[in-house]
């Protein structure tokens, strides 16, 4: 079995800066593995330990992709090698035009049984390059995965946490699976693990060197703004008593209505 995990490097939340009037300032975020896709990678490296399989990583991207430390992060975690398809035109990809290099990747890689994907990705949260990666390649797609195991040979057994239930299902490979943050907690890499990283291969592509093309966007975006930020309004109620508990439960329930 050969397992492919898929993931995006996204802006550190906590260095995105709010400017007056709502704008939003990326000039001091470093940058990072998706949270989301950290799940997968432990996912695939979990699965692949279990039952001798062949893990790979594969991110599509711009000219970040090419930052060595983050290449070394993704390896310490368990891949093998890795894959990337690095081009201008995939700066600000859609998830449409993200599933369409992913997929022009895999079909050059050409013999993947199992391609992992994060629940979403860490900056737009789309949820939606999984389903559309695993209805370009044609292969069974699920998402919402909570566990995994190999049920036979050529099939999996997964776990989906719905809103109201839980659904087992078996799927056959090749498939396409969106796991949750539920899934597991992702390792930390150990220096060991970090050294050992950077002597394993990495193979870069273009958008040129793949066979299939990428799509134009089909989203426009028109503006991205911070929520507008409301002043706390200070209301201390003092003591544990009774009174105290109903003139809470008063406040509240003025406050919702």
């Amino acid at each position: 079995m050969k397992i492919v995990v898929c993931y995006k490097l996204v802006p550190e939340e906590q260095d995105i800066v709010a400017l007056p009037g709502g704008a939003l300032s990326f000039d001091r975020a470093v940058w990072k593995i998706g949270q989301y896709d950290l799940n997968a990678v432990e996912a695939g490296c979990r699965l692949a330990a279990k039952e001798g399989a062949e893990l790979a990583a594969l991110s599509v991207g711009g000219a970040i992709l090419e930052n060595s430390k983050l290449r070394k992060g993704i390896l310490s975690r368990g891949p093998q090698q890795l894959f990337t398809v690095i081009d201008t035109k995939l700066e600000q990809a859609d998830a449409r035009q993200t599933a369409a290099a992913l997929a022009g990747a895999l079909k050059k890689l050409g013999d993947a049984d199992l391609v992992l994907c994060g629940e979403g990705s860490g900056d737009l949260y789309a949820q939606q390059v999984g389903i559309q990666l695993g209805e370009l390649l044609g292969y069974p797609v699920c998402n919402a995965v909570n566990a995994v195991e190999a049920a036979e040979p050529g099939v999996l057994r997964v776990e989906r946490l719905l809103e109201d239930e839980i659904e087992l299902l078996e799927i056959p490979l090749p498939a396409v699976l969106s796991v949750t943050s539920g899934i597991n907690e992702p390792r930390i890499p150990s220096a060991k693990d970090i050294l050992a990283a950077g002597k394993k291969p990495v193979t870069v592509w273009n958008l040129s060197d793949l066979p299939a093309d990428v799509p134009p966007t089909g989203v426009v975006e028109v503006s991205t703004t911070a929520y507008p930020q409301k002043d706390r309004k200070n209301v201390v109620i003092e003591g544990s008593g009774e009174d105290e508990i109903a003139e809470l439960y008063g406040y509240l329930l003025k406050e919702l209505n």
